[in-house]
Protein backbone atom coordinates (compact mmCIF):
# COMPACT_ATOMS: atom_id res chain seq x y z
CA UNK A 1 0.00 0.00 0.00
CA UNK A 2 1.36 3.37 -1.00
CA UNK A 3 1.69 5.84 1.85
CA UNK A 4 0.96 9.46 1.01
CA UNK A 5 3.80 11.71 2.05
CA UNK A 6 3.09 14.90 3.94
CA UNK A 7 4.00 18.23 2.39
CA UNK A 8 7.44 19.57 3.18
CA UNK A 9 7.81 22.08 6.04
CA UNK A 10 8.30 24.88 3.52
CA UNK A 11 5.03 24.04 1.77
CA UNK A 12 3.20 23.71 5.09
CA UNK A 13 4.45 27.15 6.12
CA UNK A 14 3.02 28.72 2.95
CA UNK A 15 -0.47 27.16 3.20
CA UNK A 16 -1.87 29.43 5.98
CA UNK A 17 -0.23 32.47 4.39
CA UNK A 18 -1.87 31.84 1.02
CA UNK A 19 -5.21 31.12 2.72
CA UNK A 20 -4.89 34.36 4.69
CA UNK A 21 -4.08 36.28 1.51
CA UNK A 22 -7.21 34.92 -0.18
CA UNK A 23 -9.32 35.86 2.85
CA UNK A 24 -7.76 39.33 2.85
CA UNK A 25 -8.76 39.91 -0.77
CA UNK A 26 -12.34 38.84 -0.06
CA UNK A 27 -12.57 41.11 2.99
CA UNK A 28 -11.05 44.10 1.21
CA UNK A 29 -13.49 43.83 -1.69
CA UNK A 30 -16.43 43.50 0.70
CA UNK A 31 -15.93 46.41 3.09
CA UNK A 32 -17.37 49.17 0.88
CA UNK A 33 -20.70 47.46 0.17
CA UNK A 34 -20.78 46.28 3.80
CA UNK A 35 -20.55 49.82 5.21
CA UNK A 36 -22.91 51.15 2.56
CA UNK A 37 -25.50 48.68 3.81
CA UNK A 38 -24.78 49.15 7.55
CA UNK A 39 -24.68 52.97 7.53
CA UNK A 40 -27.16 53.89 4.83
CA UNK A 41 -29.62 50.98 4.83
CA UNK A 42 -29.55 49.48 8.32
CA UNK A 43 -28.82 52.66 10.32
CA UNK A 44 -30.93 54.78 7.98
CA UNK A 45 -28.44 57.65 7.60
CA UNK A 46 -28.74 59.54 4.34
CA UNK A 47 -25.56 59.56 2.20
CA UNK A 48 -26.06 63.18 1.20
CA UNK A 49 -26.02 64.47 4.80
CA UNK A 50 -22.97 65.55 6.76
CA UNK A 51 -23.63 63.03 9.53
CA UNK A 52 -24.17 60.12 7.19
CA UNK A 53 -21.12 60.96 5.10
CA UNK A 54 -18.89 61.44 8.18
CA UNK A 55 -20.01 58.17 9.82
CA UNK A 56 -19.46 56.24 6.60
CA UNK A 57 -16.07 57.94 6.10
CA UNK A 58 -14.95 56.92 9.61
CA UNK A 59 -15.92 53.24 9.62
CA UNK A 60 -14.99 52.55 6.01
CA UNK A 61 -11.56 54.17 6.32
CA UNK A 62 -10.81 52.46 9.65
CA UNK A 63 -11.46 48.98 8.28
CA UNK A 64 -9.82 49.70 4.90
CA UNK A 65 -6.65 51.12 6.43
CA UNK A 66 -6.39 48.36 9.05
CA UNK A 67 -6.48 45.76 6.29
CA UNK A 68 -3.93 47.63 4.19
CA UNK A 69 -1.65 48.21 7.17
CA UNK A 70 -1.78 44.57 8.22
CA UNK A 71 -0.79 43.46 4.72
CA UNK A 72 1.98 46.06 4.41
CA UNK A 73 3.44 45.33 7.86
CA UNK A 74 3.42 41.57 7.25
CA UNK A 75 5.15 41.80 3.86
CA UNK A 76 7.75 44.32 5.02
CA UNK A 77 8.48 42.37 8.20
CA UNK A 78 9.11 39.18 6.23
CA UNK A 79 11.40 41.07 3.85
CA UNK A 80 13.22 42.71 6.76
CA UNK A 81 13.93 39.29 8.24
CA UNK A 82 16.47 38.85 5.44
CA UNK A 83 18.32 42.05 6.37
CA UNK A 84 19.18 42.83 9.98
CA UNK A 85 20.01 46.26 11.36
CA UNK A 86 23.62 45.14 11.80
CA UNK A 87 23.87 44.06 8.17
CA UNK A 88 22.36 47.39 7.13
CA UNK A 89 25.01 49.27 9.07
CA UNK A 90 27.77 47.06 7.65
CA UNK A 91 26.46 47.63 4.14
CA UNK A 92 26.64 51.41 4.52
CA UNK A 93 29.78 51.61 6.66
CA UNK A 94 32.66 53.41 5.03
CA UNK A 95 30.77 54.37 1.86
CA UNK A 96 31.48 57.98 0.96
CA UNK A 97 30.35 58.05 -2.65
CA UNK A 98 27.06 59.11 -4.15
CA UNK A 99 26.16 55.43 -4.44
CA UNK A 100 26.29 55.04 -0.67
CA UNK A 101 24.01 58.04 -0.24
CA UNK A 102 21.43 56.70 -2.68
CA UNK A 103 21.68 53.27 -1.06
CA UNK A 104 21.09 54.82 2.37
CA UNK A 105 17.91 56.49 1.12
CA UNK A 106 16.63 53.26 -0.39
CA UNK A 107 17.41 51.25 2.74
CA UNK A 108 15.78 53.94 4.87
CA UNK A 109 12.55 53.59 2.93
CA UNK A 110 12.68 49.80 3.06
CA UNK A 111 13.58 49.51 6.77
CA UNK A 112 11.49 52.15 8.52
CA UNK A 113 12.17 53.17 12.11
CA UNK A 114 9.93 55.34 14.24
CA UNK A 115 11.22 58.49 15.91
CA UNK A 116 11.74 56.63 19.20
CA UNK A 117 14.40 54.53 17.45
CA UNK A 118 16.36 57.57 16.24
CA UNK A 119 19.01 57.52 18.96
CA UNK A 120 20.10 53.85 18.81
CA UNK A 121 20.01 53.89 15.00
CA UNK A 122 22.17 57.04 14.90
CA UNK A 123 24.68 55.62 17.38
CA UNK A 124 24.88 52.33 15.51
CA UNK A 125 25.47 53.95 12.14
CA UNK A 126 28.12 56.40 13.32
CA UNK A 127 29.94 53.76 15.36
CA UNK A 128 29.98 51.53 12.27
CA UNK A 129 31.84 54.21 10.31
CA UNK A 130 28.91 55.43 8.23
CA UNK A 131 29.59 59.06 7.17
CA UNK A 132 27.52 61.68 8.97
CA UNK A 133 25.74 62.88 5.84
CA UNK A 134 24.84 59.32 4.83
CA UNK A 135 23.56 58.66 8.35
CA UNK A 136 21.25 61.67 8.11
CA UNK A 137 20.01 60.47 4.71
CA UNK A 138 18.92 57.22 6.33
CA UNK A 139 17.57 59.03 9.39
CA UNK A 140 15.36 61.25 7.22
CA UNK A 141 14.22 58.62 4.73
CA UNK A 142 13.40 55.99 7.34
CA UNK A 143 10.36 57.64 8.98
CA UNK A 144 9.50 59.70 5.89
CA UNK A 145 9.19 57.00 3.24
CA UNK A 146 7.89 53.94 5.06
CA UNK A 147 5.41 51.33 3.86
CA UNK A 148 2.76 52.60 6.27
CA UNK A 149 2.82 56.12 4.85
CA UNK A 150 2.92 54.90 1.25
CA UNK A 151 0.13 52.38 1.80
CA UNK A 152 -2.14 54.93 3.40
CA UNK A 153 -1.41 57.52 0.72
CA UNK A 154 -2.23 54.95 -1.93
CA UNK A 155 -5.49 54.15 -0.17
CA UNK A 156 -6.41 57.84 0.13
CA UNK A 157 -5.13 59.37 -3.11
CA UNK A 158 -4.25 56.61 -5.55
CA UNK A 159 -1.08 55.30 -7.16
CA UNK A 160 0.20 58.53 -8.70
CA UNK A 161 0.32 60.48 -5.45
CA UNK A 162 1.88 57.52 -3.57
CA UNK A 163 4.64 57.22 -6.18
CA UNK A 164 5.14 60.98 -6.15
CA UNK A 165 5.53 60.95 -2.37
CA UNK A 166 8.08 58.12 -2.47
CA UNK A 167 10.22 59.78 -5.14
CA UNK A 168 9.97 63.15 -3.42
CA UNK A 169 10.77 61.76 0.02
CA UNK A 170 13.83 59.86 -1.20
CA UNK A 171 15.09 62.88 -3.15
CA UNK A 172 14.51 65.18 -0.19
CA UNK A 173 16.40 62.80 2.14
CA UNK A 174 19.35 62.61 -0.26
CA UNK A 175 19.53 66.37 -0.77
CA UNK A 176 19.11 67.30 2.90
CA UNK A 177 21.52 64.63 4.16
CA UNK A 178 24.13 65.56 1.57
CA UNK A 179 23.91 69.25 2.51
CA UNK A 180 24.27 68.44 6.21
CA UNK A 181 27.27 66.25 5.47
CA UNK A 182 28.99 69.07 3.56
CA UNK A 183 29.08 71.29 6.66
CA UNK A 184 31.66 69.04 8.32
CA UNK A 185 29.94 68.99 11.69
CA UNK A 186 31.26 65.68 12.98
CA UNK A 187 32.70 67.46 16.03
CA UNK A 188 29.16 68.41 17.03
CA UNK A 189 28.27 64.76 17.64
CA UNK A 190 28.65 63.81 21.30
CA UNK A 191 32.01 62.10 21.93
CA UNK A 192 30.56 58.92 23.42
CA UNK A 193 28.90 58.09 20.08
CA UNK A 194 32.26 57.53 18.39
CA UNK A 195 33.41 55.41 21.33
CA UNK A 196 30.43 53.05 21.20
CA UNK A 197 31.23 49.50 20.20
CA UNK A 198 29.25 48.10 17.33
CA UNK A 199 28.89 44.73 19.03
CA UNK A 200 28.93 41.26 17.55
CA UNK A 201 26.46 42.07 14.80
CA UNK A 202 24.34 39.57 13.00
CA UNK A 203 24.70 35.98 14.10
CA UNK A 204 24.64 33.77 10.99
CA UNK A 205 24.77 30.50 12.92
CA UNK A 206 21.06 29.88 12.58
CA UNK A 207 19.24 30.54 9.33
CA UNK A 208 15.57 31.46 9.65
CA UNK A 209 13.05 29.16 8.02
CA UNK A 210 10.00 30.39 6.13
CA UNK A 211 7.88 29.43 9.12
CA UNK A 212 10.10 31.63 11.31
CA UNK A 213 9.83 34.55 8.89
CA UNK A 214 6.06 34.27 8.64
CA UNK A 215 5.84 34.13 12.43
CA UNK A 216 7.90 37.31 12.62
CA UNK A 217 5.47 38.93 10.18
CA UNK A 218 2.43 37.89 12.20
CA UNK A 219 4.01 39.06 15.46
CA UNK A 220 4.87 42.44 13.92
CA UNK A 221 1.31 42.89 12.66
CA UNK A 222 -0.12 42.23 16.12
CA UNK A 223 2.48 44.39 17.90
CA UNK A 224 2.35 47.40 15.56
CA UNK A 225 -1.43 47.44 15.14
CA UNK A 226 -1.84 47.19 18.90
CA UNK A 227 0.42 50.23 19.36
CA UNK A 228 -0.99 52.43 16.59
CA UNK A 229 -4.73 51.74 16.59
CA UNK A 230 -5.51 54.69 18.94
CA UNK A 231 -3.69 57.04 16.56
CA UNK A 232 -5.61 55.51 13.68
CA UNK A 233 -8.97 56.08 15.34
CA UNK A 234 -8.12 59.63 16.44
CA UNK A 235 -6.67 60.57 13.07
CA UNK A 236 -9.56 59.21 11.05
CA UNK A 237 -12.05 60.60 13.55
CA UNK A 238 -10.61 64.09 13.14
CA UNK A 239 -10.51 63.55 9.41
CA UNK A 240 -14.18 62.56 9.38
CA UNK A 241 -15.05 65.65 11.37
CA UNK A 242 -13.15 67.90 9.01
CA UNK A 243 -14.56 66.07 6.02
CA UNK A 244 -18.13 66.48 7.21
CA UNK A 245 -18.38 69.73 9.13
CA UNK A 246 -15.48 72.17 8.75
CA UNK A 247 -16.25 74.87 6.17
CA UNK A 248 -14.09 74.86 3.06
CA UNK A 249 -13.37 78.59 3.19
CA UNK A 250 -11.62 78.18 6.60
CA UNK A 251 -8.79 76.11 5.11
CA UNK A 252 -8.86 78.17 1.92
CA UNK A 253 -7.94 81.20 4.04
CA UNK A 254 -5.40 79.51 6.30
CA UNK A 255 -3.64 77.12 3.92
CA UNK A 256 -5.25 77.57 0.55
CA UNK A 257 -3.34 78.05 -2.71
CA UNK A 258 -3.98 81.81 -2.63
CA UNK A 259 -2.02 82.21 0.60
CA UNK A 260 1.68 82.73 -0.29
CA UNK A 261 2.71 81.66 3.23
CA UNK A 262 0.62 78.47 3.27
CA UNK A 263 3.57 76.06 2.89
CA UNK A 264 5.85 77.65 5.54
CA UNK A 265 2.86 77.83 7.90
CA UNK A 266 2.09 74.15 7.29
CA UNK A 267 5.69 73.17 8.07
CA UNK A 268 5.79 75.35 11.20
CA UNK A 269 2.56 73.77 12.44
CA UNK A 270 3.76 70.26 11.67
CA UNK A 271 7.05 70.33 13.59
CA UNK A 272 5.57 70.50 17.14
CA UNK A 273 3.11 67.68 16.44
CA UNK A 274 3.85 64.14 17.55
CA UNK A 275 2.20 61.63 15.29
CA UNK A 276 2.98 59.38 12.36
CA UNK A 277 1.46 58.47 9.02
CA UNK A 278 -1.38 56.66 10.75
CA UNK A 279 -2.52 59.87 12.40
CA UNK A 280 -1.65 62.45 9.76
CA UNK A 281 -2.71 60.84 6.45
CA UNK A 282 -6.45 60.81 7.27
CA UNK A 283 -6.20 64.51 8.14
CA UNK A 284 -4.35 65.16 4.90
CA UNK A 285 -7.06 63.36 2.97
CA UNK A 286 -9.83 65.34 4.61
CA UNK A 287 -8.04 68.66 4.11
CA UNK A 288 -7.37 67.86 0.47
CA UNK A 289 -11.07 67.23 -0.04
CA UNK A 290 -11.63 70.74 1.32
CA UNK A 291 -9.44 72.30 -1.36
CA UNK A 292 -6.04 72.64 0.34
CA UNK A 293 -3.25 72.35 -2.24
CA UNK A 294 -1.44 69.04 -2.54
CA UNK A 295 2.03 70.56 -2.14
CA UNK A 296 0.99 72.28 1.08
CA UNK A 297 -0.38 69.03 2.47
CA UNK A 298 2.68 67.00 1.49
CA UNK A 299 4.89 69.60 3.19
CA UNK A 300 2.74 69.41 6.33
CA UNK A 301 2.90 65.62 6.35
CA UNK A 302 6.67 65.56 5.82
CA UNK A 303 7.28 68.01 8.65
CA UNK A 304 5.09 65.98 11.02
CA UNK A 305 6.73 62.66 10.15
CA UNK A 306 10.39 63.71 9.75
CA UNK A 307 10.74 66.70 12.13
CA UNK A 308 8.72 65.82 15.19
CA UNK A 309 9.68 67.59 18.41
CA UNK A 310 10.06 64.34 20.45
CA UNK A 311 12.56 63.03 17.89
CA UNK A 312 14.59 66.23 18.23
CA UNK A 313 14.55 65.85 22.02
CA UNK A 314 15.83 62.29 21.70
CA UNK A 315 18.50 63.34 19.21
CA UNK A 316 19.80 65.87 21.72
CA UNK A 317 21.28 62.91 23.59
CA UNK A 318 23.72 62.31 20.73
CA UNK A 319 23.86 65.65 18.87
CA UNK A 320 25.02 69.04 20.09
CA UNK A 321 22.65 71.99 19.68
CA UNK A 322 24.38 73.43 16.60
CA UNK A 323 24.03 70.19 14.62
CA UNK A 324 20.38 69.86 15.65
CA UNK A 325 19.76 73.44 14.50
CA UNK A 326 21.42 72.71 11.14
CA UNK A 327 19.38 69.50 10.77
CA UNK A 328 16.09 71.31 11.42
CA UNK A 329 16.94 74.30 9.24
CA UNK A 330 18.13 72.29 6.24
CA UNK A 331 15.31 69.75 6.32
CA UNK A 332 12.61 72.38 6.91
CA UNK A 333 13.96 74.47 4.02
CA UNK A 334 13.98 71.45 1.71
CA UNK A 335 10.40 70.59 2.69
CA UNK A 336 9.21 74.16 2.09
CA UNK A 337 10.87 74.29 -1.34
CA UNK A 338 9.30 70.93 -2.20
CA UNK A 339 5.82 72.10 -1.21
CA UNK A 340 6.15 75.37 -3.11
CA UNK A 341 7.43 73.56 -6.19
CA UNK A 342 4.53 71.12 -6.22
CA UNK A 343 1.97 73.85 -5.73
CA UNK A 344 3.47 75.83 -8.61
CA UNK A 345 3.73 72.92 -11.06
CA UNK A 346 0.98 70.49 -10.20
CA UNK A 347 -1.96 72.74 -9.49
CA UNK A 348 -4.77 71.51 -7.28
CA UNK A 349 -5.61 67.94 -8.36
CA UNK A 350 -3.67 66.85 -11.41
CA UNK A 351 -2.16 63.68 -9.95
CA UNK A 352 -5.15 62.12 -8.23
CA UNK A 353 -6.60 59.11 -10.02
Amino acid sequence: MQVLSLPSPKVRAWIPVLAGAAAWVVLYRSILPLWDWLVYDLAGLAPDTRLGHAVHFFFYDVTKLLLLLAAAIFVVSVLRSFLSVERTRALLGGRRSGLGTVLAAGLGGATPFCSCSAVPVFIGFVSAGVPLGTTFVFLIASPLVGPVAVTMLYAMFGLNVAVLYVLTGLTLAIVAGTIIGRFGLERHVEDFVYQTSLGKGFDPSRELTWADRFQIGRDEVVDIVRRIWPYLLVGIGLGAGIHGWVPEDFFARVAGPDNPFAVPMAVALGIPLYTNAVGVVPLVGALYAKGVALGTLLAFMMSVVALSLPELILLRRVLKPRLIAVFVAVLAACIIVTGLLFNAILGARLLVL
